[in-house]
């Protein structure tokens, strides 16, 4: 198994994703755009997945050969956060549609998995 730490910051990523599924089901792009509650609650997830992200590959960085885009899904993190004044709602909306499923996939793939060995 992944280590206990690994494995919690990897159970957060999947469950911010998981919210961000939620908060945008039967949304559009409009509605998102439009809605500042929304918008915020959408930019504190994917700061939460890319800090936990962070850390996990502080812990572990075999992490980064098994989540695609480390780091950007990081840059990303920290424009959200350090240059949130620039934020443009499409490249939010777009990081939405495109990478967060295969994010969600692949962190769902390393949770199912045993640890790889560390002997090889």
């Amino acid at each position: 198994m992944w280590r206990i730490e690994v494995r919690k910051l990897l159970f957060d990523i999947a469950h911010s994703g998981g919210l961000l599924r939620q908060f945008v089901a039967g949304k559009t792009f409009e509605d998102y755009k439009g809605d500042p509650f929304l918008r915020s609650a959408v930019e504190r997830q994917f700061e939460v997945i890319g800090e936990a992200l962070r850390q996990a590959l502080d812990l572990d960085v075999r992490l980064k050969d098994r989540v695609s885009g480390t780091k950007r899904i990081i840059a990303f993190r920290n424009h959200l956060i350090h240059a949130y004044a620039s934020i443009a709602h499409e490249v939010v909306w777009g990081v939405l549609e495109v990478n967060l499923p295969i994010l969600l996939d692949e962190v769902k793939a390393l949770l199912d998995e045993k640890e790889p060995s560390s002997d090889g």
